[in-house]
């Protein structure tokens, strides 16, 4: 064989395997026993064995259809999650975060219509909004969570402490269990609890449910008297030693510990960390509350309700029918139940039978009077982090009315 016929076989050998590559990594992955492969991706990773018992049952009940699951870290996903499924190719179901997510999605035309698909009857209807723009359902909110700190029971029996149900109420708390040697609350500073925290701590400073759309209009601003308050009061609980030392070096797994360790008595997430504590301390019983900031005479709301984890179908994807079965697959209640009682989540499904101990001791705030999470209606991704960090700079030691001006100029750049 001379040179050139030597070349030409090797490119011949190139473009074969080069093909057969790009077939693997392709999003809708025709295998060579005719099934399809549908890309799942979500930020969930603490639920992947319970998925992959779901995927496993989906794939037996489905013939033809498989289901290639792919986890990336929370942090990573708010921030690629856009990138990574736009061509389709990858993601044909994958999750959102609802607020700013929700909205990049929606703008870059990603999701698929699902107004009228059955499965959508699966849900119940008043827990949808977060996934419905334009009078259209873009996505399902699956996961049902409240974003207000988690209690040890055992503790609060122990002292006698009743349910606070108003500011000079949770001080009191805070400061008998201070007295007793414990951290009041386990406070995640350095991640997520600033973020959680400020939901239950503004719910009464500002009820209107609109206040960060009118923040991001100009109507209203940070340094008006229900942020200046909100900052004050997380100022106050760490000026007093109600958070543990050096909180704003805390994660939420160090915080968790905490908890777990029964040296914290409240943890200052939400009910989506109960399964992780109750893993390492399975013992435990556990509650939720939240900080009522106003005399319990002008308190609106009781807690704070998220709706999250919203299933989409992206519309880029060549496998949609295939994916819309998954979605009405995890829908069922059966299947949901499963998922509900092995991650202790509440879910947005109809008819659920919770038998998780955790659940059932929290079933009783589906019915409170909850507020949807304030900072998930915050579009703009600047504006929430200045918000963010206005919360961690109190903590820090500056004023409230520093940190909330601090806070404001970034508002001022977006203010349409």
């Amino acid at each position: 064989m001379n040179v050139k016929h030597m070349m030409l076989a090797v490119f011949i050998l190139m473009t074969v395997v080069l093909g057969a590559c790009s077939s693997e990594s392709s999003g809708e992955s025709d295998s060579a026993d005719g099934s399809k492969t549908i890309s799942f991706i979500h930020w969930r990773g603490e639920d992947k064995e319970v998925f992959d018992k779901l995927i496993e049952k989906f794939e037996k009940e489905n013939e033809g259809i498989k289901v290639d699951m792919t986890i990336y870290p929370s942090e990573q996903y708010q921030s690629t999650a856009q990138t990574l499924i736009r061509d389709g190719e990858v993601g044909d179901v994958f999750t959102s975060f609802p607020g700013s997510q929700f909205e990049i999605m929606d703008k870059a035309g990603l999701m698929t219509d699902l107004s009228g698909e059955e499965f959508v009857s699966n849900f119940n209807e008043s827990l949808l909004e977060a996934g419905q723009k334009d009078g259209k359902q873009w996505a399902v909110p699956y996961q049902l969570v409240f974003n207000q700190p988690v209690y040890n029971k055992g503790i609060f029996e122990e002292l006698g402490i009743e349910i606070p149900e108003s500011w000079e109420e949770f001080l009191a708390m805070n400061e008998t269990l201070k007295e007793n040697g414990y951290s009041p609350m386990a406070f995640p500073g350095a991640d997520i609890g600033p973020g959680q925290l400020m939901n239950s701590m503004m719910m009464n400073n500002a009820t209107d449910e609109d206040i960060f759309t009118q923040l991001e209009n100009g109507e209203t601003k940070l340094t008006d008297e229900w942020w200046v308050k909100t900052l004050s009061q997380f100022k106050e609980l760490a000026d007093k030693g109600y958070f543990q030392d050096d909180s704003l070096g805390t994660k939420h797994d160090g915080a968790i510990a905490l908890m777990a360790q029964e040296k914290a008595a409240m943890l200052g997430s939400g009910s989506y960390a109960m399964a992780s504590i109750k893993e390492q301390n399975p013992d435990m019983e556990l509650g939720l509350l939240a900080p009522i900031t106003v005399p319990a005479d002008e308190a609106v709301y009781e807690g704070i309700h998220t709706t999250t984890f919203m299933l989409a179908v992206n519309k880029n994807s060549d496998t949609k029918d295939e994916a819309k079965k998954f979605i009405e697959f995890l829908s069922q209640p059966e299947n949901a139940s499963t998922y509900a009682n092995e991650t202790g989540q509440h879910l947005t499904v109809n008819d659920v039978n919770y038998e998780s101990e955790v659940l059932k001791n929290t079933a009783d705030w589906m019915d409170k009077d909850t507020r949807f999470q304030p900072r998930y209606l915050i579009n703009s991704a600047d504006i929430e982090k200045a918000v963010i960090a206005s919360i961690q700079s109190v903590i820090g030691g500056t004023s409230p009315e520093d940190a909330a001006a601090e806070a404001q100029k970034v508002v001022d750049q977006f203010v349409e």
